[in-house]
């Protein structure tokens, strides 16, 4: 079978993989899935569907809602294109069973995907993605797919379109976000969606502010315009180029679902995860008096760890991934949790990351300090600095498995690197070298494809070039 599940549900190429045929499949097993739920603790058989602004999305989306009103499951389907977090956060709103979002999120416009949310407005854990996983091997028999007319499942109350957007901007303005301080700012922003589902968002949140928004890339283009709908400095040539020829205060920019974030300072620096991590975890402690843990992945920066010592609230290191962090989120009192890639949610908030609550906690947090996004991050690193981050991807044309990737690297671990002493090695994701200056290398090879990523922070560029080029040389690459 050509379908294979990931972390976050099912991602293939449009017309081979990802194809209506195998969207009903997927569809038939969330189906059978929720059914057997149903029938074992009487949750309610009601589910929330959204898309994305890539090639037949909304297609695919009304795929899902047939098959599961043919189930006999109420389906709740967007209008339009909306933000995952939106749609997640609409599950729980309703307190539906559960959702699915059509999106590739940040992959190239060739692909397409299938996120399975779960009750909670997040991921659906491991053990039932698994437990969909098995139902798509008896789909064909004894019935195969149920299937019903689209026009006759709206008629029954089956298929019911709403907008998901009002719920989702009034728990963001009312529970997360200080409007007031972002008006009183007086902020002038260029916002780039990168042709994806958080469109017009931040315009329409702010509309009624005295925020100025300039935006780029907000029409729907399924092939993004050639650009890769993912917030990285070098996919943000024209924000950092339109930041500068406005003058504005900043820069904000969502993948192609919205549920990561990056940033532009006023210079036209890029403002990686990272730091909007950090700024995030100061203001909230410091300027709203919060506590709770912190979460973040294997990969992410230490100034969190500095800043968990220094607040004294307990940290939490996962593997990389947002799934470990929903799940400490749900289970623990955690005040941020994030990750490397840009996917970062607050307590208060659902366990899904979120580009759209994070950039206007931004535009919050600049807003109150008075001064520049520079100003703010130079004071961070005097602060709880210095810091430099890099990380390398590196392309295996003889690759072996992470298995035995993972043994030669712990087998070699050296005893000092950048000229600080090795003191602990962690290999539950990848293998991460801890420096006794709290410094550190993690090289991960990946699980899917032939590649090896190397990641190295630590308190002067030139550490990190030299833990970076030692982590080659271990790997053997």
């Amino acid at each position: 079978m050509t379908i294979r599940f990931g972390t976050d549900g099912w991602r293939a190429v449009i017309a081979e993989s990802f194809t209506f045929e195998n969207v009903r499949l997927v569809s038939q097993a969330v189906a059978s899935y929720l059914l057997d739920a149903a029938e074992s603790d009487g949750g309610p058989l009601e589910i929330v569907i959204g898309f994305d602004t890539r090639f037949l999305s909304d297609r695919f989306a009304a795929e899902v809602a047939r098959v599961m009103a043919a189930n006999g499951i109420t389906a709740y389907l967007a209008r339009a294109d909306a933000p995952t977090p939106a749609i997640s956060y609409n599950i729980v709103h309703k307190k539906a069973a559960g959702g699915v979002m059509i999106t590739a999120s940040h992959n190239p416009p060739r692909y397409n995907g299938f996120k399975v949310k779960a009750a909670y407005g997040g991921s659906a854990p491991k053990h039932q993605t698994q437990a969909i996983a098995q139902k798509l091997y008896s789909v064909h028999e004894p019935h195969g797919v149920n299937l019903m007319d689209f026009k006759l499942a709206e008629e029954r109350g089956l298929i019911r379109k709403f907008d998901p957007a009002w719920p989702y901007y009034e728990h963001l303005t009312t529970n997360l976000i200080n409007m007031d301080i972002i008006s009183n700012g007086e902020l002038k922003v260029v916002v780039d969606s990168m042709y994806g589902a958080g469109r017009g968002v931040f315009r329409e949140i702010l509309s009624r502010t005295h925020t100025r928004i300039h935006e780029l890339h907000s029409d729907r283009n399924p092939g993004f315009g050639g650009i890769h709908p993912e917030p990285l400095g070098k996919n943000l040539r024209e924000l950092i180029s339109m930041v500068q020829t406005e003058n504005a205060y900043l820069g904000l920019a969502t993948d192609g679902d919205a549920d990561r974030i990056g940033a532009v300072d006023e210079r036209g620096n890029f403002v990686d995860p990272h730091t909007i991590m950090a700024l995030s975890v100061r203001y909230l402690v410091e300027k709203r008096k919060m506590s709770g843990a912190i979460a973040k992945t294997i990969s992410s920066t230490l100034l969190l760890n500095r800043m968990a010592k220094k607040y004294g609230l307990v940290l939490h290191e996962t593997p990389v991934g947002f799934d470990g962090i929903a799940q400490l989120m749900l289970n623990d009192d955690v005040l941020l949790g994030g990750e490397e890639s840009g996917g970062m949610s607050i307590k208060g908030h659902i366990p899904e990351g979120d580009g759209i609550l994070m950039g206007l906690l931004l535009l919050e947090i600049v807003a109150e300090a008075g001064v520049s996004l520079t100003e703010l991050i130079a004071d961070l690193q005097r602060t709880f600095g210095p810091t430099c981050y890099e990380r390398h991807d590196i392309h295996l044309k003889n690759p072996i498995s992470k298995e035995d990737m993972v043994k030669r690297l712990v087998e070699l671990a050296p005893a000092q690197l950048a000229g600080e002493s090795v003191i602990k090695v962690d290999s539950y994701d990848g293998v991460k070298y801890h420096l006794a200056d709290d410094s550190w290398l993690l090289i991960r090879p990946s699980g899917t494809e032939p590649l090896l990523r190397v990641y190295a922070e630590a308190g002067s560029e030139e550490a990190v070039k030299t833990m970076l080029e030692k982590g080659k040389e271990l790997a053997g690459v």
